[in-house]
């Protein structure tokens, strides 16, 4: 059977996938775990249950807090999620619309046991997820997840009478992660005018907000969430409208944030996209400067363009690479003791202030950078000169046997060898579909192009089902 848990929680299409049944059932499972983690003596039960095991025998109250991104299925499984957690005598405070990592921030700072947010990201309005954080503010780890899902299948008992747990709402909890985010900025941000693109999602008030109070002139966009328009042709993943925006209103930078604001992508005054690999360059070489870079070290994915890497190598910065996915960088930012990670999507950790990717923060952050730097975004970003680079999705293939093929694996080194130090090669199995991913990052973008399409004509041939 499947692993339940994918890279960043559990998600799929709301309804079918994402059930409330399944809402409820997870909650409850997690709150188990939690509990036995914490030494509280409630947990599965192997038989049927006898009345000598309360919940109310336990010395404290876990407690977790709730978020949704807009989406129309985020209230139903919000409530699932609390009812889950309650049945296991958990008390739930729900947030309302709050981003991804002002959820973490919160759990953290307000001494939640558990964090549980409702969200499928940069997905379409029809896909939900639940993740989880710890009173940490970090994500599970997979042990964790894996004894979580374990639970999912023991038989249990429900609290009843006063230990069954209370539910109620915060809504202006999500003020203090606004208050967070401004105490955060080291300069004020008077006379920046910055456009904001918030993907009719969990951003949608707070980054606004948060750059008014530091001073900035704000032209918000995407910002009336409807339950189904989150995502849709805005947003990081769609910046054509906030690049638009960014030259008509001759803004000096504009800001694009995913469904649940995790991440965070940045546009210059021409109007040309800053990605993630570009915004990690400009902020490791500004702490670099600062003597705040750990190590010197930087953290990001495989997918980090070639350009990066060259540009760090020049400044003296080390590069440590992990798989792809923001929980694998954090893992090794915590296991270096590093500060800045992050990934070309523009998922972006800054350890002195976050336990997690914070789109919000990120955007802060930058206009700041900009601002103390005396500078224009353009200027600074082209410290990270992009090589092109081409990525061909080949469907319908044994990605299984893409490591062991020896066909695939020669064409590879042959590849290699042409590029020499002026490209690179990269082919990923795709985590949740029969495809195989081949990225080709050379000087030119004809003979990226080239070098791609001879890998995939032999991916698709040797691997083909």
């Amino acid at each position: 059977m499947a692993r339940l848990f994918g890279t960043d929680g559990v998600r799929g299409l709301a309804g079918r996938d994402i059930t409330a049944e399944l809402a409820l059932r997870l909650t409850a499972a997690v709150a188990r775990e939690l509990a036995a983690e914490h030494g509280l003596g409630y947990g599965a039960r192997t038989a049927p249950p006898v009345l000598d095991h309360r919940i109310e025998d336990a010395p404290e109250r876990l407690r977790a807090l709730i978020g949704v991104d807009s989406r129309v299925s985020g209230d139903m499984l919000a409530a699932a999620c609390a009812a889950g957690l309650a049945s296991a005598g958990v008390d739930c405070v729900l947030a309302g619309v709050i981003p991804t990592p002002g959820l973490a921030y919160l759990t953290r700072s307000m001494g939640f046991d558990v964090g549980v947010m409702i969200s499928a990201s940069h997905n379409p309005y029809q896909d939900n997820g639940i993740k989880f954080f710890s009173g940490t503010g970090n994500k599970l780890p997979d042990a964790v997840e894996d004894a979580i899902e374990a639970r999912l299948a023991e038989y249990w008992e429900p609290a009843i009478g006063e230990a069954v747990g209370a539910i109620t709402t915060d809504l202006a909890a999500v003020e203090h992660y606004i208050d967070f985010l401004v105490h955060s900025a080291p300069v004020r941000l008077d006379g920046m005018h910055v456009v904001l693109d918030c993907a009719n999602g969990a951003a949608h008030r707070v980054a606004p907000e948060a750059f008014q109070r530091l001073g900035a002139e704000v032209m918000p966009l995407a910002i009336q969430p409807s339950g189904t328009n989150i995502n849709a042709g805005v947003g990081s993943t769609h910046p054509e409208l906030l690049q638009r925006a960014v030259v008509g209103l001759e803004a000096h930078a504009g800001f694009g944030f995913d469904g649940d604001a995790d991440r965070c992508l940045a546009v210059d005054a021409a109007g040309e996209l800053v990605d993630g690999d570009k915004i990690m360059g400009i902020l490791a070489l500004a702490m670099k400067q600062r003597g705040e870079l750990t190590s010197n070290t930087l953290v990001t994915t495989v997918m980090s363009n070639l350009g990066l890497f060259k540009a760090m190598a020049a400044q003296g910065i080390d590069v440590k690479v992990t798989g792809v996915g923001d929980r694998y960088v954090l893992e090794e930012m915590l296991a270096g003791g590093y500060v800045l990670g992050g990934e070309q999507s523009g998922h972006v950790i800054m350890r002195r202030h976050a336990t997690t990717g914070d789109g919000s923060l990120t955007a802060v952050q930058l206009a700041c950078q900009v601002r103390a730097a005396e500078s224009s975004l353009g200027e600074l970003a082209a410290a990270v000169e992009a090589f092109p680079q081409v990525l061909v999705n080949v469907r319908e293939v044994d990605k299984s046997r893409l490591e062991t093929d020896p066909a695939v694996s020669a064409a590879v080194a042959q590849a290699e060898a042409e590029l020499g130090e002026s490209g690179r090669v990269l082919l990923r199995a795709s985590g949740t579909e029969p495809l195989v991913r081949v990225m080709v990052e050379a000087a030119t973008n004809e003979v990226a192009e080239d070098v791609a399409s001879r890998l995939a004509n032999v991916v698709a041939r040797q691997l083909s089902l």
